[in-house]
């Protein structure tokens, strides 16, 4: 009976993780915040791009998506660069900077300044 009990109460165990829904039609624009590190622009969510992958946390949880159209994976903490492991939550929510914006795609080495001098970097 006992057994009959336990497989009944196990086969009611579910697991639901709810995936971000975050999709941009285009690259969005993102701003250097940090060495290594850079943030979607004015965005409710804070949506890093770090290593040419997107990133955002959701309480305790990381998420990451290789694309800017979405397909987030929820990743354990090894496996999130320590760097954004490190940033206080909600310290680049929302985050505007007026001079340094990504114009074209994200990828190492392409970034062009807005404003100032609007040379590569």
């Amino acid at each position: 009976m006992l057994t009959l009990l336990t497989a009944l109460v196990a086969s009611q165990v579910q697991v639901q993780i709810n995936l971000p829904t975050i999709t941009f039609n285009a690259p969005p624009p993102v701003v250097v915040v940090e060495p290594g590190i850079q943030v979607v622009e004015d965005n409710d969510d804070e949506i890093f791009f770090v290593n040419n992958v997107y990133w955002v946390r959701r309480g305790p949880h990381w998420y990451r998506a290789n694309d800017h159209r979405g397909g987030w994976v929820l990743v354990d903490g090894p496996n999130v660069p320590p760097t954004l492991v490190r940033v206080p939550a909600g310290k680049y929510r929302r985050y505007k900077h007026g001079k340094a914006v990504v114009i074209d795609p994200p990828g190492p080495g392409k970034v062009k300044i807005k404003g100032g001098k609007g040379k590569w970097k």
